[in-house]
């Protein structure tokens, strides 16, 4: 039985560090930009959440890009 890949939704997540707590452990928050081109190319959204990190309040910690595919049967 084969199984088809159909490209969704991207996602580029923009992990930002905004504090310490209580322990000395490090806070993260996450902004998330929806509605990514799902064939955008990865070092092409890394630039863009490098110039977006420059835009925010507190200091970026990651980067992730989130794909969501539907898998069929063919």
């Amino acid at each position: 039985m084969a199984v088809n890949r159909v490209p969704g939704t991207t996602v580029l997540r923009l992990v930002l560090q905004t504090g310490m707590d209580d322990e000395g452990n490090p806070v993260y928050r996450n902004k998330n930009l929806n509605n990514i081109r799902p064939d955008a190319a990865d070092e092409d959204l890394f630039d863009v959440a490098q110039a977006l990190a420059g835009l925010q309040e507190y200091p970026l910690a990651g980067v992730n890009r989130i794909d969501n595919v539907r898998l069929l049967q063919a």
